[in-house]
């Protein structure tokens, strides 16, 4: 069981971390030209595309829940007509995307404030970024589908090429053809079509007739579409709800001032790198219980179950020591500002809790999308959000400053986990057993 969890995890955390890489090289390349306009275009554009794209992620998930079920069951034909309606959802979605990309972009500019010139700039950014949006959309359904199909090697080989190529086209449109914010949108559309079409390369490789033939009334099935867009319903709330609690974090450091939303910025990263290392894990989770689960296999599943667990034990503690007894020199690596590191230092303690009390969630979050137990998922999330973060936000924040606003992020992480363990016998374990 440790071997085929290892091997699904530890290409997802090399995919993951490309993430982080290529954001790093294109602010490096606006960071050398001759205006700080073109850094502040780019991290918006990306912002806005980051948000997009992060209420999409249930293609991702639900895709990959739905095929591990049926890998699970060997159902060859209703895998590639999974295959077949999640990029068909995800072609439909980047069409509207891009057809509805001017009042997208008058409701983003608007919620998000910025200079004339870095607005003017960041949609330029934006307006041609947004054609990548059904190649975006397609490669979430791709790794979603090869993740169930137990496969995390090939969604790791399209995004490390999808990224170098990316960088490539970046500084040649830069470096040597003297563009600016613009060819570093230019380099990600291409790459991104350029990476979609590597995934259907691998998708067509095995049977190409098999998934060229395509049978509509199948494919378009009433019930099985039912089913999928209101798993995908479920989990596109979820995602919705996690978003908006970690931007209203973030907008509430910013109204505390200036100087605590450079702390927790700067703290939100190591939150951000350990979750690049346990979603590792939780997309393993995603894979082996929707496999197990689609075999009704109870016995497998909870052993998997277990193991997961035992294994984001493993990877907490480290973190937890070395951002406890280390966390001040790590503060370097982000920042030589002394004043900030000075402000960030009394809450160092927060960040050596957060793996230990994060990685509960991130690990059920990963069984309850294998199982598409998605209606659960989206439950304890409203309830981690409307009756549990802001409440506590608004009671704490005043006696407790910028430590209340850390206490209610953790108690938002510490009841999801808590409520989804209760969930888990309902939801997850007592369907297997009926299954089986």
């Amino acid at each position: 069981m440790n071997r085929q969890i290892l091997k699904l995890a530890i290409p997802n955390i090399i995919t993951n971390i490309t993430v982080p890489m290529l954001s790093m090289v294109d602010l490096s390349l606006m960071g050398h030209l001759e205006s700080v306009d073109y850094i502040g275009a780019v991290a918006l554009g990306g912002i806005i595309f980051s948000f997009i794209y992060a209420i999409f992620s249930f293609l991702r998930m639900g895709t990959t829940g739905f095929t591990a079920q049926a890998y699970g069951r060997k159902d060859e034909q209703e895998i590639n007509l999974i295959f077949k309606r999640a990029i068909l959802v995800s072609f439909a979605g980047g069409i509207v995307m891009i057809l509805l990309q001017k009042p997208i972009a008058l409701l983003s500019f608007f919620l998000v404030d910025a200079s004339q010139q870095v607005e003017h700039l960041a949609a330029q950014y934006f307006h041609i970024r947004i054609f990548a949006a059904p190649a975006t959309l397609g490669l979430y359904a791709l790794s979603g589908w090869f993740l169930g199909k137990q496969n995390a090697r090939i969604p790791m080989i399209i995004a490390i090429l999808v990224n170098v190529l990316n960088v490539l086209f970046n500084l040649l449109f830069v470096m040597v053809l003297d563009m600016k914010s613009e060819g570093v949108a230019y380099g990600t559309l291409i790459s991104q079509y350029i990476g979609f079409f590597t995934g259907l390369y691998f998708v067509f490789k095995s049977d190409i007739r098999k998934f060229l033939t395509w049978n509509l009334r199948e494919v378009l099935d009433l019930e099985a579409m039912k089913k999928f867009f209101l798993v995908n319903r479920d989990i596109l709330i979820r995602s919705v709800c996690l978003i908006f609690t970690f931007s209203f974090f973030t907008a509430q450091s910013a109204k505390v001032s200036v100087d605590i939303l450079a702390v927790n910025t700067i703290l939100l990263q190591y939150f951000m790198f350990f979750s690049y290392l346990i979603d590792g894990f939780s997309y393993a989770a995603e894979s082996l219980v929707g496999k197990y689960f689609g075999a009704k296999d109870p016995g497998q599943l909870k052993k998997a179950v277990r193991s997961l667990f035992k294994w984001g034990l493993v990877i907490s503690i480290p973190f937890t020591l070395i951002y406890l007894f280390a966390g001040d020199y790590l503060l370097l690596i982000l920042t030589n500002n002394e004043e900030i590191i000075r402000q960030t230092s009394p809450y160092m303690f927060w960040m050596a809790l957060i793996p230990l009390i994060t990685f509960v969630a991130f690990i059920w979050d990963g069984v309850f999308v294998g199982a598409t137990a998605s209606a659960p998922m989206r439950n304890v999330m409203l309830i981690s959000t409307i009756l549990v973060f802001l409440p506590s936000y608004y009671l704490l924040i005043g006696p407790l400053g910028n430590n209340g606003l850390w206490f209610s992020l953790m108690l938002f992480m510490t009841v999801r986990a808590l409520l989804m363990t209760l969930y888990a016998k309902k939801a997850i374990f007592s369907p297997a057993n009926h299954r089986s």
